[in-house]
């Protein structure tokens, strides 16, 4: 008897050198559990930074690729790009054999139209973070200008960049970073969803919201720190496994 169709989904597993055992146990993830999946889709932040496609030999991350390849070659494999990781271009994309798709998809999860998106577009409320996104994440012409540049000052500039993260987010509430409830609502009603997954916050959880007297459903993602986050969707629902890392 065949085992029922499920489609996994992940985020925020911010890989660097500087955390040995969550490559590890991602490698371990994409050589058996992943391979029970129909498809695999990467919400965002995967590394902690990714400073262009030709630097990834120098951030070791060709292990990383090498292995998503092996699996993109046996199902389908998706990966949306994060806050830290917005710099992926086509060339990730051959290596790791994962399709890029964007910020913001709408696909059909076993009949349930469903909303994927990385999730910082919804923290409205952290105006510094939309600041960042207005300046980075979605201009092109300071993605171009910083793509220009040697990988040695791509790799200081991002240093600087994740210093500056750290120290924004010790400087602001937990609340303020999180989603913003009108953001939420705007964004069902805006792609006529009811269901909508997405990482970033590394709140793990489920959120029912009403929009219009109809109940709508959010699932978050958590991190990858001391456990994985992997949520399974089939046609019976919607379940998120955690396994301890190192």
């Amino acid at each position: 008897m065949s085992s029922p169709s499920v489609t996994y989904l992940i985020s925020d597993l911010h890989l660097t050198p500087e955390r040995p055992r969550v490559i590890e146990h991602f490698l371990k993830f994409l050589a058996g559990p992943a391979k029970q999946a129909e498809a695999l889709y990467i919400l965002g932040d995967l590394f902690e930074y990714w400073i262009g496609d030709d630097a990834a030999p120098m951030l070791g991350a060709e292990p990383v690729l090498a292995a998503m390849s092996e699996l993109a070659n046996t199902r389908p494999c998706y990966f949306m790009a994060g806050n830290r990781d917005f710099l992926v271009g086509q060339a990730f994309s051959e290596q790791s054999g994962f399709k890029i798709i964007d910020d913001e998809s709408v696909v059909n999860l076993y009949g349930q139209e469903t909303l994927l998106l990385h999730g910082d577009s919804l923290c409205t409320d952290d105006i510094p973070h939309q600041q960042f996104r207005e300046a980075m994440i979605t201009n092109n012409e300071w993605q171009s200008q910083f793509l220009s540049l040697d990988i040695a000052t791509r790799i200081e500039q991002a240093m600087q960049a994740r210093m500056q993260s750290h120290e924004h987010k010790s400087k602001i509430s937990q609340e303020i970073m999180d989603v913003s409830e009108s953001s939420v609502l705007s964004a069902f009603e805006r792609y006529d969803v009811r269901q909508m997954i997405h990482g970033h916050t590394h709140r793990q959880n489920q959120h029912q919201h009403k929009v219009n007297g109809v109940n709508h459903c959010r699932h978050v993602l958590g991190d990858w720190d001391t456990s994985s986050s992997i949520m399974k969707v089939s046609k019976d629902g919607i379940t998120i496994e955690n396994q301890a890392i190192g």
